[in-house]
């Protein structure tokens, strides 16, 4: 696989969209791995140092999906 910026060889894949990096262009971004809910609200599992391709730009607000309410 090459590089998403140079087609140099990869070396990882960006979590968020799933672009490849090669060592020169690898960023880290935080990514919530599991929710909790709780009583006194809910907790989150974070990665700190996810691998991020600094190409995508992740949505900081959450997303409907009425058509996915009856499944």
């Amino acid at each position: 696989m090459d590089c998403w910026h140079c087609r140099r060889t990869a070396v990882g894949t960006c979590r968020f969209c799933g672009r490849a990096m090669c060592e020169n262009h690898v960023q880290t971004k935080p990514f919530v791995l599991e929710l909790y809910p709780g009583h006194t609200g809910a907790k989150a599992l974070i990665v700190e140092d996810a691998l991020s391709c600094g190409a995508c730009s992740p949505r900081s607000t959450l997303v409907s999906l009425p058509e996915l309410d009856d499944v």
